[in-house]
């Protein structure tokens, strides 16, 4: 079976098939004007606007442009360039095609992307209005959904609707089924009713459920969104005064097994289905003030590196489907990472450097959310300091080693003050704060060690590392560690690891990720979806779905 090219994960507007970004002031307007021929694998067509991973790509990089490149823009109108159609949603025909793997990771994707869209508005100012001017389906609605507000057009026909269990037999849009009840509160018997109706709820009655905040009839559509869209960008403070950053092509050279950026390299075992990740500290000269961070631009360690290992993570975990665990390592001078992170702290409400966390927050929980098992090492001449250090407070197992006969040489672990709180996951906590069950005490003792470097003892005693083990004991321990790790059952340590992951709080975002990799994940597997007969294949084809009416 020939194996399917690589999913790039870079673009840039000059190269969107599917979006049109446009700027006026503090709006820009993205609107959805989907190529139903150019989707990213062939063998299917992206009618009504539906969507594929190509178009998911081409909006995260849209996001990412605006937050960067337009720091005027406050309020960001989603809208359709097409009449009649806002977005049906992720194209039918394409994941009937979709092996299981591309279909969960693609919706994994996807609402890591709409989770940066509410991310952005809780912590940068940027605001989002969804102005529906034609029917709204499905994924579709799903991106409506993560929007601060939704202005549907009033002209008796467009209707918003999560049709996937009556048209498809699966859960209703992955997130968009947890936002309806999570986010906007809709009555559990009227959502009842409005994931199990194909054709959706139109007009005042999608206000009176919830559904939207407004409708407006076709002549009045646009000023009410402009209206809506000033009003909303009121409560931003993003600097009309701003100066952008562009962003550049992330530059890296792909190996068959390796792939490099200037400061993540990725080193690929494929005997040993292990991938060893490591993030190299600043090097060279370095900024001092915000002067220094603005003529960096995209070359500022703390961006560049994030964007780095952002793609490398995409990259790795779409393209690399039997590579099941990830080392974690850095290399490099920790001074060099607390420098950068002091800067970050003294002028985190610099709309670049608030910016900046947020890209580090979102990539940190990208790795949080990803079903590979993660162990990191620290070993002589690793920088885990600071926000580097939350790269092995994401392993699932942290490995440190101890040097008792020449200790000068022995690595060193390192707190600041970014490590409780700056970074947290998608349910809300500090990776430190889930460690230590939110428990006082603890996390008073690690907070009483920043700014000491922690041997692999003290940091053992800390809680800070799964083991301290000495040079005799290294390799054979870390080597039965990642060969048992690679005898287990992927399926059962993706459960393992994500309960596990999240283990105390819960918010939406997690029951979005535990519903796709629990719910969703089962029922994309299931003979009512995607057998001979399922819903999913017949789809279009005229054939009526046959159900297994077990209920399991």
């Amino acid at each position: 079976m020939t194996q399917p090219p690589a999913v790039d994960y870079r673009t840039d507007p000059s190269q969107y098939h599917h979006l049109k970004l446009s700027f006026d002031g503090a709006v820009a307007k993205l609107a959805i004007d989907i190529d139903e021929n150019a989707g990213i694998r062939p063998g299917y067509k992206l009618k009504l606007n539906s969507y594929d991973l190509g178009v998911d790509i081409e909006l995260h990089d849209a996001l990412q442009r605006i937050r960067f490149e337009h720091p005027e823009v406050r309020t960001v109108v989603v809208t359709s360039a097409k009449d009649r159609v806002f977005c049906s949603g992720a194209n039918i025909f394409m994941l009937g095609l979709s092996s299981h793997a591309w279909k969960v990771n693609f919706c994994k994707f996807t609402n890591e992307t709409r989770n940066g869209i509410e991310d952005s508005s809780q912590h940068s100012g940027l605001k989002f209005i969804a102005a529906l001017n034609g029917a709204c389906a499905g994924g579709g609605y799903e991106l409506a959904l993560a929007c601060d507000d939704i202005v549907l057009v009033d002209d008796r026909s467009s209707s918003v609707s999560l049709p996937e269990v009556p048209l498809l037999g699966v859960l209703p849009g992955t997130g968009g089924l947890t936002r309806v009840t999570d986010k906007r509160h809709v009555r559990h018997d009227l959502a009842d009713i409005f994931c199990t109706t194909s054709e959706g709820v139109r007009g005042q009655k999608a206000v009176d459920w919830r559904l939207v905040d407004a409708v407006v009839k076709p002549q009045q559509f646009d000023q009410a969104v402009a209206e809506r869209a000033a009003k909303l960008g009121e409560k931003s403070d993003r600097p009309a005064w701003g100066k952008g950053v562009a962003l550049p092509k992330v530059e890296r050279k792909d190996g068959a097994d390796s792939i490099d950026y200037q400061y993540v390299t990725i080193r690929i075992d494929r005997a040993k289905r292990v991938a060893t990740f490591t993030v190299k500290s600043p090097s060279g000269a370095q900024p001092t003030d915000v002067a220094g961070i603005e003529a960096s631009g995209a070359a500022w360690w703390p961006l560049q590196m994030a964007r780095e290992l952002d793609d490398a993570i995409l990259c790795m975990r779409t393209n690399e489907l039997d590579i099941g665990t990830w080392v974690l390592k850095t290399e490099g001078d920790a001074a060099a990472v607390l420098a950068a992170d002091a800067l970050m702290q003294a002028h985190a409400s610099h709309w670049f450097v608030r910016e900046t966390l947020g890209l580090l927050r979102r990539t940190l929980a990208r790795l949080d959310v990803s079903s590979r098992s993660l162990f990191a090492l620290i070993e002589p001449g690793s920088c885990f300091a600071g926000t580097l250090a939350e790269l092995a407070f994401c392993a699932d197992r942290t490995y440190m080693l101890v040097l008792p006969d020449e200790p000068a040489k022995a690595p060193s672990i390192q707190l600041d003050e970014l490590n409780f709180g700056t970074f947290p996951m998608v349910n809300g906590q500090s990776r430190l704060a889930r460690r230590f069950y939110e428990e006082t005490a603890p996390l008073a003792a690690a907070k009483a060690a920043i700014g000491k470097p922690l041997n692999g003892d003290d940091a053992e005693k800390l809680g800070l590392v799964t083991a301290a083990l000495d040079d005799i004991d290294w390799d054979d321990e870390i080597r039965i560690a990642l060969e048992e790790r690679a005898a287990m059952s992927p399926d059962a340590l993706t459960g393992l690891e994500a309960n596990l992951r999240f283990s105390q709080a819960e918010n939406m975002f997690t029951r979005i990720f535990g519903r796709l990799t629990a719910w969703q994940n089962w029922i994309f597997q299931r003979p009512n979806a995607v057998g001979e007969k399922g819903a999913l294949k017949v789809y279009g084809k005229g054939d009526k779905a046959q159900f297994d009416l077990n209920r399991v």
